[in-house]
């Protein structure tokens, strides 16, 4: 139900996307796949973008365990060497005035999900050392 609840507008008397018996969403996987992140140059982080260029309605990210088969323990801990997410959402004033983007840091871990919903500019933050693992699955509300 967490979608009903991040969409208030989507309950089953006004809603234009199809429910189940429980009046909850029904929601498709789109994609799925496991994306990795090494400190090497151009793979050490995926920049500020937003998923699926309207053809999803949001998309869930776990991070997996870390890699203990290319390096020792230590070195892909995720303590001290970047990574995480950053979301760009919410209406924040600058100091002179002007309506920005909040900028929020999450310092994630195995295990962590992220729920992101459309149009949510988001990242993978760079990491320095180590490797990361993440699945990633699109999906779409039925409509």
């Amino acid at each position: 139900y967490w979608y009903k609840q991040q969409h208030s507008c989507n309950d089953a008397s006004s809603s234009k996307n199809r429910v189940d018996e429980n009046g909850a969403p029904v929601v498709s996987r789109l994609m799925t796949f496991i994306t990795r992140y090494t400190a090497a140059p151009e793979e050490n982080a995926l920049l500020k973008h937003v998923d699926g260029a309207g053809k999803v309605d949001g998309s869930l990210v776990l991070a997996l365990p870390i890699d203990r088969w290319t390096a020792t323990e230590e070195e892909n801990s995720f303590e001290g060497h970047g990574g995480g997410l950053t979301f760009w959402d919410g209406v924040k004033r600058s100091v002179n005035g002007k309506k920005e983007l909040e900028e929020i840091v999450y310092d994630t871990r195995s295990g962590d999900v992220a729920f992101i919903d459309r149009a949510v500019w988001h990242q993978a933050n760079p990491i320095s050392k180590g490797t990361r693992w993440a699945l990633v699955i699109f999906y779409k509300v039925d409509r």
